[in-house]
């Protein structure tokens, strides 16, 4: 059970990073608990408006004359691969802030968490020398030009569900490609990401190039992104989040946007897929994160013919996780974020229930060694297509699961959705799954795994409410640059 021990870590007064060091908020004060025991982690002071706008007004100072935007481009590839190793020689303070008030185990943050969001920048470091425009094809008297440059001032609001890895996703790309960032992370997991800027300044990135301000969405996320000194806004979160921020920059702007928002991912398993590794996948697409994670495959599709075999495999592994807090190793599931997230997957649950769903295993809160907000692993069986639990976004560990006859009916069940985001697909039969990965409305399509890669060129976003435009791969980096044309007559 070694780990750590949560007591002992001690968090600064200054939650804020504005010009490069931090800077105690003014605005009001939040309380930010520990899902793992409900226990009070700090008092989180936010920003107030002066605050914000100086961060924002830091930003755009810092774009026009750090020299950042105009550093060559291998100079800048230098800063963040420094900082990219930064991040991981700081293992030892990183992973406990980052589990101490998240849902992250300190298991997964030293195995994945932290080299991951590492390796996000280092792949963004390399695009630095390699786009910067083109010459276009027109008469022999003319040189036709497009040319890339930075937005300036991009804003960037991060969840609460992988802290440092969605921020990593956020503002990667955007420095990498010139930009100042003004980053919101989540209220509920503020603190690992003011570290993460106090790196990026001893790697070398000119202070005012990131900025970190706290607060919720009311009172600093949305003024954030209407502030008329930025350009682009990116956002991961709800899609009812998302399409207020889409709203706000139309109002304000216009400004382009980047959104990952909700989803409400089918996992297709078919009867000539390996049963027991389809089975594994399924189980740790819904239970990874306790399910909070936007691309969870939380609707499983199987064959009719192989139903019970898979429903058997997936309850076991369902009982085979151990609940419990994220500085512990031995977890297997850790918290939900927040009571009242808790209350209303419950909730979501029981109407299930009371409209005739039968509950295969969990169905309510998990046994854990200490007070906190958890949920058992849940399999929900005879559920209607268009209920709650099958339609909405629950984000935990709750996995309803149906079955369908053949290809047509188990596509037309994948797709009656409001969202696109991911699916994944299990099968034996190359052609099928290539038919599949065809007919499925969703942004990422995984056959026979389930969940991110370290392939970051490969990028991520999705169809439907799920979202506009991509995180990682080329796309990501692309929509942090606009494009000039010239036209040189000689």
């Amino acid at each position: 059970m070694d780990g750590f021990n949560p007591d002992l870590i001690s968090l600064a007064k200054a939650n804020n990073f504005i010009g490069g060091r931090r800077v105690e908020g003014r605005g009001q004060a939040i309380t930010v608990r520990r899902p793992s025991d409900g226990r009070v982690q700090a008092e989180l002071d936010s920003v107030d408006a002066g605050q914000l706008a100086e961060a924002v007004e830091n930003a755009q100072v810092a774009y026009k004359k750090s020299g950042w935007a105009q550093t060559d481009p291998r100079g800048r590839m230098k800063v963040l691969r420094c900082w990219a190793d930064l991040i991981e020689a700081d293992a030892a303070n990183l992973a406990p802030l980052e589990a101490l008030g998240s849902t992250r185990t300190i298991n997964e943050i030293n195995a994945w968490d932290l080299s991951y969001t590492a390796e996000t920048i280092r792949f963004f470091a390399e695009w630095t020398d390699k786009v910067g425009g083109e010459v276009a094809a027109t008469t022999p008297d003319k040189l036709g030009l497009t040319i890339t440059e930075p937005y300036g001032v991009v804003a960037a609001i991060s969840p609460w569900n992988l802290p440092l890895v969605m921020a990593g996703w956020k503002i990667a790309p955007a420095i990498a490609a010139g930009n100042s960032v003004v980053l919101k992370p989540s209220e509920m997991t503020p603190f690992s990401i003011v570290r993460l800027a106090e790196l990026a300044i001893e790697a070398g990135l000119p202070a005012g190039v990131f900025n970190v301000v706290q607060g919720d969405g009311r009172s600093v996320g949305d003024p954030l992104v209407r502030r008329p000194e930025v350009a682009k806004v990116t956002f991961t979160g709800s899609t009812r989040t998302g399409a207020a921020i889409m709203a706000a920059c139309a109002e304000t702007g216009p400004k382009p946007v980047t959104l990952e928002l909700g989803g409400k991912s089918p996992q297709i398993v078919f009867a000539d897929a390996g049963l027991d590794k389809a089975a594994a996948i399924v189980a740790r697409a819904i239970t990874l994160n306790a399910g909070q994670v936007c691309v969870a495959g939380s609707r499983l599709l199987v064959q009719e013919k192989v139903a019970d075999q898979v429903i058997d495999r997936v309850v076991a592994a369902f009982n085979a996780h151990k609940a419990g807090p994220t500085w512990r190793t031995d977890t297997t599931l850790g918290p939900i974020i927040s009571e009242g997230q808790l209350d209303r997957m419950d909730g979501i649950v029981k109407r299930a229930i009371s409209e005739g769903a039968e509950v295969l295993v969990g169905g309510g809160r998990a046994t854990a060694p200490q007070e906190g907000s958890y949920f058992a692993p849940t399999l929900l069986g005879r559920v209607d297509q268009k209920s709650e639990a099958v339609q909405g976004e629950i984000f935990g560990p709750v996995l309803t699961v149906q079955t369908f006859a053949d290809e047509e009916e188990a596509y037309a069940l994948a797709n009656d959705s409001d969202y696109g985001l991911a699916a994944g697909v299990h099968t034996g039969d190359v052609a099928r799954a290539l038919r599949a990965t065809r007919s499925l409305e969703a942004g990422t399509v995984w056959v026979n795994r389930y969940g991110r890669s370290n392939d970051f060129i490969l990028p991520t976003g999705g169809y439907k409410q799920s979202g506009i435009g991509k995180d990682l791969g080329r796309e990501a980096y692309m929509a942090n640059l606009k494009t000039k044309t010239a036209l040189i007559e000689f």
